[in-house]
């Protein structure tokens, strides 16, 4: 498979230990291209990378208590490409964490734990997935 057709994915998250074992996985697991970034300012600073995927902490401020915090990440992300799927992370399994998230337009939340792996894969799996289906379904449309 050419690089080109490998799904980009960008991993963010201030937790160094954290993001090493997620990015560990991604590479073990997965034939996924990935790239790390322990700021939100360093992510935006490489959106013209265009990544498919985005898997965002929703706290962020772990190094610097000025950093961007996720939200405010999630923001620019999208009014840099309104299409790019992100998904956040958290430690906190809080309801309203998880709706002010899908209010700013996640595509979905995900509370760290031992198997957040298992989950980010199968999300991001099925996100392509619907999206190829989509595509081909509108290909057929387009001919009817």
């Amino acid at each position: 498979m050419k690089n080109e057709e490998k799904i980009k994915l960008f991993l963010v998250d201030d937790d160094a230990v954290f993001l090493k074992s997620l990015e560990i996985e991604f590479l073990h697991h997965t034939d996924f291209v990935v790239e790390t970034y322990a700021t939100g300012e360093l992510c935006l600073a490489n959106l013209e990378k265009k990544p498919d995927v985005i898997i965002l902490d929703y706290h962020l401020d772990g190094i610097d208590k000025n950093a961007m915090n996720g939200i405010e990440t999630l923001d620019k992300i999208k009014e840099f490409d309104p299409d790019i799927p992100v998904v956040m992370l958290s430690s906190q399994d809080k309801i309203d964490v998880a709706i002010s998230c899908m209010h700013h337009k996640a595509f979905d939340y995900v509370v760290k734990s031992e198997t957040s792996f298992l989950r980010l894969q199968k999300n991001i799996t099925a996100y392509f997935h619907f999206e190829r289906i989509e595509k081909e379904l509108n290909w057929y449309m387009a001919r009817m």
